[in-house]
């Protein structure tokens, strides 16, 4: 039984591309840019939480007669989770409302990325607040594969 889990542990972990390098958590998605951001964005407001913006940074580039690969920004977030972030340093707020960045690379593969939250605790020196930081990875998790899963 026990090697059977973790067979499974082992496979789950393979249905999901994650990277972390420079403070970002990546995630490739088995969806385009737009389907991606669409999953993300109907996820996040099926959980609460509110819907900032939604930028097509490709759209834009076009408008002013630039190319550039689909590339989109969801700024998403919750007060109740956000707020205590912000009451442990109140510098974090330059990095809040929570952003993801939906992007396709230069070999077509698509990847759905965020600051990575303890890159967030190091950056802004926030001490005292694990609880916070963990809920909040938890969450970005938790969205993050639902959105990109097949």
């Amino acid at each position: 039984m026990k090697k059977l889990v973790s067979i499974g542990l082992v496979l789950l972990a393979a249905s999901f591309s994650v990277a972390a390098s420079d403070g970002l958590v990546k995630y490739e998605s088995h969806h385009s840019v737009k389907e991606t951001a669409d999953r993300f964005e109907s996820i996040a407001k099926s959980k609460g939480l509110t819907l900032f913006a939604r930028i097509v940074h490709q759209k834009n580039a076009s408008g002013v007669g630039l190319e550039l690969r689909p590339t989109e920004v969801i700024i998403f977030g919750n007060p109740k989770v956000g707020t205590p972030l912000m009451q442990c340093a109140q510098d974090v707020a330059i990095d809040l409302p929570q952003k993801v960045l939906v992007s396709e690379d230069a070999d077509n593969k698509v990847w759905l990325s965020y600051n990575n939250p303890s890159y967030l605790m190091k950056r802004h020196d926030i001490k005292n607040c694990d609880e916070v930081i963990n809920k909040i990875s938890g969450i970005l998790g938790k969205l993050s594969k639902a959105a990109v899963a097949k």
